[in-house]
Order: structure tokens, then sequence, then C-alpha cells
């Protein structure tokens, strides 16, 4: 999706109806309808959900100044870490009965008109989740002049819903992306001092510059926007932490990893 520089300095919300993902992996994993099953869906929950994976992809969108979960969260007690990595605020909801939904998806919409009723500086909604339930809201916040992106699990996500946002993602595309090791074409010749894969700060820089060329739909991407994102990815992240003075110098030394040229206000840099 193609985006303005104006566009680009506006926050992202991100919502998700966490359980909605949760049962559709499970289902996915263990044949349809094993969530729904009292042995299925009310026990300790086995983490399924890359929770990274989309938070990576808001942050491609920009920074991230809401990031919302809803679910019965007694149950998934072991995304613990996950969740708290991720800096997702967690929003409890109790089903009022053993077979009754918890409205995470009502809360959800109801949120999410609010804050774009409330925050002007937010450009672009997300919302994790496959309902139809959704579509009512989509209306709202395009009417409200801003960007949505859905995500969803393919089997169980609604095609309707999918089609009302104006970019969707299948949550298997997100996980199955290609290792930034992958990015770099095959044929090319690495020589021997380049980083190893094991590198994190190398790890980060293909991140960033993949993120950012599938955001923006071009293998280039602007030199000066890669920092950004990696403080977006990752806000503790210091180029002195890996051994380099700077930025430039960091990049620099990742010569192998990039091809670089000029552009029209900046260079332009893309994985090899």
């Amino acid at each position: 999706m193609n985006r303005n520089d104006s566009e680009e300095n506006q926050s992202v919300a991100l919502y998700w109806d966490f359980e909605n993902l949760h049962a559709s992996l499970v289902d996915d994993r263990f044949g349809e309808g094993t969530y729904g099953k009292a042995d299925g869906r009310f026990k300790a929950q086995e983490p399924l959900i890359d929770i990274q994976a989309i938070v990576e992809l808001a942050a491609s969108f920009g920074p991230i100044a809401i990031n919302r979960a809803y679910c019965n969260w007694q149950y998934f007690g072991r995304y613990r870490d996950a969740l708290l990595q991720g800096a997702v605020e967690l929003i409890q909801l109790f089903s009022p009965g053993p077979s009754a939904k918890n409205g995470a998806d009502i809360k959800l919409c109801l949120d999410a008109v609010e804050d774009i009723s409330r925050f002007g500086h937010i450009g672009t909604v997300i919302i994790v989740g496959g309902d139809s339930d959704f579509m009512p809201v989509s209306q709202k916040i395009k009417a409200a002049g801003r960007t949505l992106i859905g995500i969803g699990a393919r089997k169980s996500t609604n095609r309707h819903w999918a089609k009302s946002c104006h970019e969707f993602r299948y949550y298997e595309n997100l996980v199955e992306m290609p290792s930034a090791a992958a990015v770099s074409q095959p044929d090319a010749q690495v020589p021997a001092a380049s980083p190893e894969p094991a590198d994190p700060a190398a790890d980060m820089f293909r991140r960033a510059i993949r993120l950012l060329s599938e955001t923006k739909g071009d293998v280039w991407v602007n030199k000066g926007s890669i920092w950004h994102m990696i403080k977006r990815l990752d806000p503790t992240f210091d180029t002195k932490d890996h051994g380099y003075a700077s930025f430039s110098a960091m990049v620099k030394a990742f010569d192998s990893l990039i091809e670089i040229r000029k552009g029209d206000s900046d260079q332009v840099v893309k994985l090899r």
C-alpha cells in the first residue's frame, strides 16, 4: 500500500479479537470444531499465535499508539511473556455463560469507533479477527477517513469482512514469510566478511527493510526510514550495543547485504 509522508507520520491503532484468532488456529491444527468442545475451550491454552509477527506488521504502518487485545484471559496465561514483549494492553471479558460468547467483537468495535473520534492522529486501524461482525465498524472507520487493515486466519475469515477492508492480510502469510536470510537473492555472491545470519543487528536490519518494502509495495526503500522502522520494532535498539558508532556505520558494515542508489530525496536501499 502506497502512502504519502503525512500518512506515514500518523499513528496505528491495533485491536485483537484474540480468542477468535487463537480458536481458528486450534481448529486448523487439530480439526474443525476442536476449540468449541468443552475440553478444548475451558482449559489452559497452548500458545499458537505469533504475536511479534503481527506487532511488526502493525509497526510497518506507523508508530503504534493503541495495542489492545480482548479475551477471557483466564485460560491464556501461557501467552504472558509474548504479550508483555509485544506491549499488548489486555482487556478482560468474562463469558456470561458456558455457551455464550465473551462479546469481544462488540467491545472492540465500540472502542475502535470511540478512539478514532477522540484521536485525530490515528491514521491506520488494524483489526485482528475474521468475523463478519466487524463489517459495520469497517464502514465507520472508512467514513472517518482512516485506513483499515484486517488480519485473520485464512480458513475461518469471512470473505465479505476481508473485502470490506482497504487491505487484508492472512495470518498464515505473515508467519510463513521467507526468513531474513532467504530474502537475499539465491545467486548472490556474499563475501566471507558479511555478517552472520545469527547477528541480531543484521537480522533487525533485514527485518526493517523487508517490512518497509512490503508495506510500500516497492523493493526500494528510503535509507532514512530504515532507522525509524528499527526503533519501532525495538525501542531499546542501540547501534553501540552491537559495535557500531552510528546507524551510518552499521549500514556501511552491512554493505554486502544491500544495494544502494540515489533516490528523489534520499538514498534508497534494497536487499540483495
